[in-house]
């Protein structure tokens, strides 16, 4: 009996101990992880400029101040995107804020509201995400809304790929021509 009392406590005094550690580790690691911002576009313009020099497209996710689905698109998707080295030679990352009322230059370098730039793309629900060239032209398919937490990884990098691809194969079709 006092085996078995002394054996139940060492077993909770392991698990208590395991938890603890393990959570530590992971806390630390939280808290280590650079601060980023995802950069709310003022100039499509230049950012163009920037993505055909780099041969990347640019992400958009078209959002609301309110929306919690654009929360989560920023915080569990985009934000790790940007803090992950591998993303910078891929992608450029930008948020429209259709809900906001100042204006932002577009592609074409006037001036225009970000719901009208949402209403050029179709982004009438948020989070929509579209991936465009140095132009602004679709690259892959859009993303609207969130459905599957799960999967919401994969159909970016998927889209990202194929922008990429649409990219470079247009790139070495105008260098061989």
């Amino acid at each position: 009996m006092m085996l078995t009392r002394n054996l139940t406590s060492s077993a909770w005094l392991l698990f208590i101990a395991l938890l603890l550690t393990g959570l530590q580790p992971s806390r630390a690691r939280a808290e280590s992880l650079p601060v980023v911002h995802v950069q709310e576009s003022s100039d499509l313009l230049a950012d163009g400029q920037v993505a055909k020099a780099r041969q990347v497209p640019i992400l958009i996710m078209f959002s609301m101040q309110q929306c919690p689905y654009c929360t989560v698109v920023r915080e569990e998707f985009l934000k790790p995107m940007l803090r992950n080295k591998d993303y910078a030679d891929k992608v450029i990352i930008r948020e429209v804020h259709t809900d906001n009322y100042s204006s932002l230059r577009d592609f074409n370098g006037q001036l225009i509201s970000p719901a009208d730039l949402g209403q050029r793309y179709n982004a009438s629900l948020a989070p929509t995400v579209v991936f465009v060239d140095g132009q602004g032209r679709e690259l892959a398919k859009r993303l609207v809304g969130i459905t599957t937490v799960d999967y919401y990884g994969g159909f970016l990098d998927d889209a990202i790929a194929t922008s990429l691809q649409r990219l470079r194969r247009v790139v070495l079709n105008q260098v061989v021509e």
